[in-house]
């Protein structure tokens, strides 16, 4: 940015309203680490959660941060915060703290600065955590807005085949896909695959762990696969080619909007499908997902909704969308 700015970098603990599972996971709290940058009247703000499965935590992160203090104090740009930093957490704070802080220099909001013309509502979908089938049943019907949802399952695959249908049955009208968070192994995968057909399901994430890709060879699918933990940052687009459909994009995974936005102009090149996703955070890590999201076939912005508490002001979610007011973050 070729400017000189104060840094301030702290880390929050996130109170979720109640427990969150995913396959091998239970989530009680989200821990984030929050980056302010501020440059006279103006400021920019990043907030990130890093990528738990990877050993990526807030405390870390901040300590990286602070490793850096001085570079970022003399006016780091964005492009020397990528050569500078790997992908995750602690890229991401920073860099989306950089990307509010150049659009607020320039009087414009992050989205025209990320090129685009404009942003409209996103159809967003809208999680829930693995549990009992009727449980996950009850939940959908309580997603009464919801036009797309997103289940999670763990790898117990008759269970999971049994939430499926839980879920098909009390909402047979919506958009429907499931996140395996790389619970599934072959055998128990070609048992799963024909009860998502036969519930008309839409997206299959992450069916296998990361490194075993190899099992998705051959599989008879006709049920997308979306690569989640499979895919970190840009250069491991490429080797998604033959197995996967959809590559989600996580900000916290990839080390910020400028990498994302890099990601999603490549997959789009390779005949990829692109979608964004989210660990869960306030809505200032949602809406710098929203401005990515506006180039996505799918998007998965409802992080903000596990918390006991959000950001003021925050994301608005109304008739199955997102929406970011330009108050919330990144407004001219």
């Amino acid at each position: 940015m070729a400017t000189s700015v104060s840094v301030d970098i702290r880390n929050e603990l996130l109170r979720l309203a109640k427990p969150f599972r995913i396959s091998g996971h239970v989530f009680r709290d989200s821990p984030v680490t929050v980056v302010t940058l501020r440059h006279g009247a103006h400021a920019g703000r990043g907030e990130a959660a890093g990528v738990y499965y990877l050993r990526d935590e807030p405390s870390d992160m901040l300590a990286t941060l602070e490793s850096h203090r001085d570079a970022i104090e003399a006016g780091l740009s964005r492009d020397e915060l990528r050569a500078l930093l790997p992908v995750g957490g602690a890229r991401n704070a920073l860099d989306c703290a950089l990307w509010e802080l150049e659009a607020a220099l320039a009087g414009v909001p992050v989205w025209k600065l990320a090129g685009l013309e404009s942003v409209r509502p996103l159809l967003t979908t809208y999680t829930l955590g693995a549990d009992d089938p009727q449980v996950m049943g009850d939940g959908a019907v309580a997603y009464s807005h919801a036009r797309a949802i997103k289940m999670k399952l763990t790898g117990e695959v008759d269970l999971d085949i049994a939430r499926v249908r839980a879920v098909r049955a009390a909402r047979p009208e919506v958009w429907l896909g499931v996140d395996a968070n790389q619970g599934y192994v072959a055998d128990t995968l070609e048992r799963l695959v024909p009860a998502l057909v036969d519930a008309d399901v839409s997206l299959l994430e992450q069916p296998c762990r990361r490194g075993d890709e190899a099992i998705l060879d051959g599989l008879d699918c006709p049920v997308e696969i979306a690569a989640d933990e499979s895919v970190q940052g840009l250069d491991e687009i490429e080797p998604l080619l033959g197995r996967f459909d959809v590559v989600n994009i996580k900000l916290d995974k990839c080390g910020g909007l400028t990498e994302g936005l890099l990601m999603a102009q490549r997959a789009r090149a390779l005949g990829l499908q692109v979608m964004v996703g989210n660990m869960i955070g306030t809505s200032w890590a949602m809406a710098a997902g929203f401005v990515l999201g506006q180039h996505c076939d799918i998007v998965d912005l409802d992080g903000a909704l596990f918390l006991a508490q959000d950001r003021t002001p925050h994301v608005v979610y109304a008739d199955g969308q997102v929406d970011c007011p330009a108050n919330v973050w990144g407004g001219a």
